[in-house]
């Protein structure tokens, strides 16, 4: 039996050098430019030490309400985008609420860990609120993507993180041990579905309307 001439030889060769540069290239494209956040991680004291939760609003605010969600929650969007400004302007910054923010990261969401990390190593700048309304207001770009990494990373620019610092954050997964944190003291205090609202010792699951909780704050603390 005749051997492949050199030339067939060095054609067979070449395509298994291009296949392989082809099959290189597309897990290139499909991997997420940042590393996945653990889910299981041990938390150790110090990732909580002296962390509350993300708070907006006066200390002395008469009413205090935890809002537990999920970046890539669509009901937590909904509230986001639509309630949450009239919340803020009528009832936070008016002094009659001070706001806590919390993860609690669902499972069956992929990038939920990755964005609330995200949304940690913002906080680190200073740019917590900023980065959440920005990262909610995309939520239909980044959720169904590939590489929602990569989109969380142009948010960070466009609402004018150090990109180089964030970078660093999130390669250290800085803050997993605290995300990982704030989901069990949600599960400690009732928490089973996004968004939940603590409110007067009390879990409020789904998305509340702005005039319900308005009607709550009232409840607990009469408009003066």
């Amino acid at each position: 039996m005749a051997e492949p001439s050199p030339m067939k030889r060095f054609y067979a060769l070449f395509g298994v050098i291009a296949a392989v540069g082809i099959g290189f290239l597309i897990w290139q494209m499909n991997k997420s430019s940042t590393p996945a956040v653990p889910v299981a991680v041990s938390v150790q004291p110090g990732d909580t030490a002296g962390f509350k939760g993300y708070v907006l609003g006066s200390e002395t605010a008469p009413v205090e309400i935890i809002e537990y969600a999920d970046y890539q929650c669509p009901a937590c969007q909904q509230f986001a985008t639509v309630e949450w400004p009239y919340v803020r302007d009528r009832l936070v910054q008016t002094g009659r609420v001070r706001w806590i923010f919390r993860d609690f990261p669902l499972s069956q969401h992929a990038w939920a860990r990755l964005a609330a990390h995200s949304a940690a190593c913002a906080s680190d700048q200073g740019k917590f609120w900023e980065y959440q309304d920005a990262i909610f207001a995309t939520q239909p770009d980044w959720s169904p993507s590939r590489d929602a990494g990569k989109m969380f990373r142009q948010q960070g620019e466009k609402v004018g993180l150090d990109a180089a610092a964030w970078d660093q954050c999130m390669s250290a997964l800085k803050f997993a041990g605290r995300i990982q944190g704030s989901a069990d003291e949600g599960l400690r205090a009732g928490v089973s579905s996004t968004p939940s609202f603590l409110i007067g010792g009390r879990i409020y699951p789904g998305v509340l309307p702005y005039d319900k909780i308005k009607a709550l704050v009232d409840s607990l603390s009469p408009a003066p």
